[in-house]
């Protein structure tokens, strides 16, 4: 497979002006025109970007067993527009647009109630967005998502024009680890639910391999340590759009408490991460289109591992 490069190389697509005009589309044309404007812009993607489309083909060689064919890659591309578009309805108008189901909320509260806080770890699949629907239904659960505000600054500040709250809700991913772990820990203190999507290592992140899809691939190792130090339950987000206005908001409890022995770090880091990743890779199969890890996720062609004696450095734990 060839190597289309780390996510963070990749340049936010479209731009403000795209994104101001999806924006206006969809709140003063309404869902229905702005579903039908998405068809030429995956069109548009699709020629433009050649290392996403790239990318599509081999994931999706993955999941079926051939090269993605040129009507698969336009669905899945389209899979992500229409996800995009949809956290502008989600931020505007709430779910009322959306039928959105939601499985384990119960799960989630009863943890929430040990008042230790709560660590939400997702993936790129579907819309971590549609997490926002547990806040009209249980207001009382204090949310707060950590996010990497620097990657994508357009759609930043579209999303936080359309609900400025939501500003006060994130924790920067921008910031140093230790600042990150810190604001992280606060949070938990307030028992609040944390959420950070746990798939994707940022540059200088430390990575482990493990198994996904038939061979290994890289994941950060930083979510874990923060939340062996944090000592809180951690629990698995999955929100999977299912196409038109449906949506499946899955909670998964994955470990009341995350123990990685000092003398023992690395196997345990593998069987955690490894843990997760056979979730991930469930819900590849259970909702194919939905993942959107437009890069060479797999980095076949690299070593980004680091010694797992090293790993605590990176986040200042």
């Amino acid at each position: 497979m060839s190597n289309t490069g780390n996510w963070q190389s990749r340049p936010e697509g479209g731009g403000r002006f795209a994104l101001w005009l999806i924006r206006n589309i969809a709140l003063y044309g309404g869902r229905r025109l702005g579903r039908l404007c998405l068809y030429p812009i995956t069109v548009y993607f699709y020629l433009r970007r050649a290392p996403e489309r790239q990318a599509s083909r081999h994931y999706l060689q993955r999941v079926f067993g051939r090269p993605g064919t040129p009507w698969q890659v336009m669905k899945h591309l389209h899979c992500f527009a229409a996800t995009i578009m949809d956290r502008v309805f989600l931020l505007a108008h709430g779910e009322r647009p959306f039928r959105i189901e939601v499985v384990g909320l119960e799960q989630l509260e009863q943890r929430v109630a040990l008042g230790r806080g709560v660590l939400l770890f997702g993936s790129h699949q579907g819309s971590f967005e549609a997490l926002r629907a547990i806040g009209g239904r249980r207001p009382e659960l204090p949310l707060r998502v950590v996010l990497d505000k620097q990657k994508t600054p357009a759609m930043t500040e579209l999303l936080e024009a359309l609900a400025p709250e939501i500003g006060g809700c994130v924790i920067d991913a921008a910031q140093d680890g230790t600042s990150i772990a810190l604001a992280m820990a606060e949070a938990c203190q307030q028992g609040a639910v944390v959420a950070m999507l746990a798939d994707r290592g940022r540059g200088h992140e430390v990575l482990r391999r493990v198994p996904l899809l038939g061979s290994t691939a890289p994941f950060p190792v930083s979510p874990w340590l923060l939340a062996h130090t944090l000592q809180v339950p951690v629990v698995l987000c999955f929100g999977l759009y299912l196409g038109g206005n449906r949506y499946r908001l899955m909670f998964e409890p994955f470990a009341d408490q995350v123990e990685i022995p000092r003398q023992n770090r690395g196997p345990a880091l593998d069987t955690l991460m490894a843990r997760y990743a056979q979730r991930v890779e469930h819900y590849i199969h259970v909702a194919p289109y939905n993942w959107f890890n437009f890069y060479d996720f797999w980095q076949d062609a690299r070593d980004d591992v680091e010694p797992a004696a090293v790993v605590g450095e990176h986040i200042g734990v």
